[in-house]
Formats: C-alpha cells, structure tokens, sequence
C-alpha cells in the first residue's frame, strides 16, 4: 500500500466505504421486507427479484453471514488504507487522525444514513442489491460455510440450537395485529369482516346466543287458538316445539312446512309434532368456528345449547353466527329500538338484558366482553354484588346509570358516552 500513489489510494479508499455502505444498506433492506409482500410477489406476480430476494432469505444465517463477512474486510481494508494516507500526508500523527477521522465517515456514510435509507425504502433497494449479493454470496460461499460452521458449533456446545429455517407462524393475536393495523389499503368493510373471522375462533356459543329466557317457542300446552296466533304473527323461520317449558322440547317447526300441513288438512297440534325436525343440540364453550364447521356437517341452521348437566341455557343460529364475521344486516339503530333507546341530551338508555357484544358491535362501543354476556351480568360483576336503583358507576371508561332493578336484575340503564374517558377500570 506504501508503493500506491496517493490519488489511487483514496479512490480505493472511497471504493471501500461505498461497498461497506452497500454491505451495511443491504443487511436491512434484507432484514426488514415484508416476507408475505415478498412470498405473493414471488409466486403471483413473478418477479425475479422477488424470486431471487427469497432465495437468498431462506437461509437468512448464511446470507447474514455474507454480508457481515463484506462488510467487516470493507472496514477493515478501509482503516488500514486510511492510516497508510494519513501516515504519508502528516506523519505518525496521522494515526489517529485517520482512525477519528474514518471512525465518523464510517459511521455517518457507511452505516447510519444507508441503514436509514434502506429502512425507508427496503423492497426497492433489497430487489436491486439482491442481484450482486447473490453473486457475492456464491464468491465468499466456502468462508461463509466455514464461518457458519464454527459460529453454530459454539452455540451447540453451549445447548443452543440452530433453529429451524422456514416459513414464519403467525398467532391468532399477530394476524389481527396485521389485519387491524398494517391493512390501508383494505377497505373498512373488508376488515371488518377479515377481523370477524379471526374471532370466530374466539368467541363461544354462549356469548351470542339467545338467552333461554328470550326463546320464541311453540308451546304445545297452549290452547290451539294461541298457537295459531303466535304461527300467523312468527317472525323467525324456526321455531322449537316444547311441553309447559323450553326443557321439554320436542321438535324445531319450519315455518314452511306449515304450508304442506294447510295442503294435507294437517294443521294441528298433531301435525306439528309430525312436521317437526329433531332438535339439534350444540354444548356450551363450543367456538363459533367449530359451531359453522358444524353446522355445515349436520345442514342444520339453529340448534339449542346445553350445558354439561344437559340443561337448555339458550338457542343460537347460522344467521347470528354469520353475523360476528359481516355484522348485523342493517347499522341502523333504530332496529334495535327494543334494546337501545337514544335521548335528546345524547345519552342512551338500554335494556340492561341486552348481550354485551351486540351493544358494542351496534353503538361501536368498548364495554368489556369478558366473563358476564348482557349488560346486566357486567355491571354485577364489576360491582359484585345487586345495585340499588340510582346506582352510577364508570366501566371502562363509560359512566352508567343503573335506572331499574327488579327481581334480583337490573333493568335499564342509562349510559353517557359523550363523557366516556380512557380509563383500565
């Protein structure tokens, strides 16, 4: 290096800090592409630089391994240089000038601004740096093994693995993450139901169904004249057949099976039972994923769900299932006037028997879904024990009003939710 002319050595000298700014861009443009962008680029589009980029990252140790391997002999021929220059243009106190001096350049142009370029624009410098690391990496291939090799023997011998080199796993709780927060381009809707879908493996039976109490039912017990009136007025397509209460069921009626009965003089009570399915049942704690995979076996599209002592606690449908993935048919509150009831001065009362996730899918609220299922449950449960009437508390954030208790039950409440504050509670 004492022979070269000064000129050539700082050429040298620049050639060297570009390829440790190559080298130093290329680790985290590498590092930081988006994987799954990268998979559908790769396979959907074919793109070569894709399908090149992926190769080399399915060994992410030996591409690592080339880089650091360029990028430590850049530094280091880089610093020796340095020094011979510095030597030559102001003698022995050019020592350390040159390590100073290159120690800055090196940090500023050799790592900090490529690493902060190549993390602002990874994809389209990782698919251009991609074509000379492939060749770089076939050059240095046997120090790469050899390096490789010994770093992975010490680790064995210190009981760590090598891990396993393939395509990542993603959580349940990760997807939504992905799907909630990194998905601009997806329109709300989209998500929405994407998010619907993820939860379904989630959420239980138990938290959407009907309560048992609220079950429209036939009973049989009745006079033939109210049930006559009770099928005219029907407004579901199903209906279960019981004796006195809903533990006695004896069938589900579909609402168009009474057009054969009118057609056979069958209709009555007798017919009914005759034109009955047979009741299927669905055991409480079941996921509504696993509940549409069952339904779908079975071509059934309601069924009752029971607990472990087989005891009826409520009804649930495909329709209502179907619902926690594309929300409710209409977004209109006043549907659901029987529930939800808005005031002038903003608040809204609510009946308290309403179910904790339907209140918030419908007001777009965030009341707590764990433990209880109605509003009534959360609020007992919070306060753990039965409110008085006037009883006002804040829970998660939103004041509540309890306005009537009846029966060991709360009733209606009145919630504010203009005067909602972040709150843990």
């Amino acid at each position: 290096m004492h022979d070269l002319p000064l000129i050539v050595s700082i050429l040298i000298l620049v050639f060297l800090l570009i390829c440790s700014a190559f080298f130093s861009s290329s680790e985290t443009a590498m590092m930081t592409l988006n994987r799954y962008r990268l998979r559908h680029l790769a396979k959907s589009h074919k793109n070569k630089s894709a399908q090149r980029a992926e190769r080399l990252l399915r060994r992410p140790d030996r591409l690592l391994g080339t880089i650091l391997i360029g990028n430590t002999f850049s530094n280091i021929l880089a610093s020796a240089l340095a020094t011979v220059i510095a030597v030559q243009v102001m003698g022995e106190v050019g020592v350390l000038v040159s390590a100073i001096v290159l120690t800055l350049i090196v940090l500023i142009f050799g790592e900090i601004m490529p690493k902060t370029v190549a993390a602002h624009y990874p994809e389209r410098l990782a698919f251009i740096l991609c074509w000379p690391l492939g060749w770089i990496f076939v050059l240095l291939y046997p120090l790469v093994i050899l390096t490789n090799g010994v770093v992975n023997g010490i680790l064995y011998a210190f009981g760590m693995r090598k891990p396993t080199m393939g395509a990542e796993h993603v959580t349940i709780e990760e997807l939504r993450t992905i799907v909630a927060e990194h998905s601009k381009s997806i329109p709300t809707q989209s998500k929405n139901i994407l998010l619907g879908l993820i939860d379904l493996k989630e959420v239980t039976v138990d938290e959407i169904m009907v309560p048992r109490n609220e079950i429209t039912g036939i009973d049989l017990q009745e006079d033939w004249a109210t049930i006559s009136m009770q099928l005219a007025h029907s407004q579901h397509t199903r209906l279960p057949l019981f004796q006195d209460t809903i533990d006695n069921v004896t069938g589900m009626l579909h609402m168009r099976d009474l057009v054969g009965l009118f057609n056979k003089d069958s209709f009555n009570k007798e017919g009914l039972i005759n034109a009955a399915e047979e009741v299927y049942f669905v055991p409480e704690g079941t996921s509504l994923m696993t509940q549409l995979a069952n339904f779908q076996n079975s071509k059934k599209r309601i069924g009752l769900v029971v607990d472990e002592y087989g005891d009826i606690q409520g009804l649930v449908t495909l329709e209502v299932i179907l619902e926690e993935v594309i929300g409710k048919y209409t977004t209109d509150i006043s549907s659901d006037t029987k529930f939800v009831h808005p005031q002038e001065d903003g608040t809204f009362i609510i009946d308290a028997s309403m179910a904790i996730r339907e209140l918030n899918r419908t007001m777009t609220w965030e009341l707590p879904t764990e433990g209880a299922k109605t509003l009534s449950g959360v609020i007992i449960e919070f306060l753990e024990l039965i409110p008085l009437q006037g009883t006002c508390l804040r829970l998660n954030g939103y004041p509540l009003e309890v306005l009537a208790v009846k029966d060991n039950k709360i009733e209606t409440v009145r919630v504010y939710p203009d005067l909602r504050i972040e709150s843990n509670e």
